[in-house]
């Protein structure tokens, strides 16, 4: 009777297919996470160069109206 037994295909359990399918699942919410935290990253990269750039650009102001005033208090 083992020997009819070894000609047999496997076959797989409906346990195993849905532990599968919860980890396709697991898989692409895993994925779709990580593709938006990689686009947050980059629109935070973005901001934070705006950021620099307007601080950058408001100092360059006030240093460039105190020098003008220091040039009109002295002649």
């Amino acid at each position: 009777m083992s020997d009819a037994r070894v000609g047999y295909e496997p076959f797989d359990c409906a346990p195993a297919l849905r532990l599968e399918g919860y980890e396709r699942v697991t898989q692409l919410r895993f994925e779709g996470i990580s593709g938006r935290l990689d686009r947050i990253e980059a629109l935070i990269e973005r901001l934070e160069r705006r950021v620099w750039l307007a601080v950058y650009g408001v100092a360059a102001a006030v240093l460039a109206d105190v020098f003008l005033k220091f040039l009109q208090v002295s002649p």
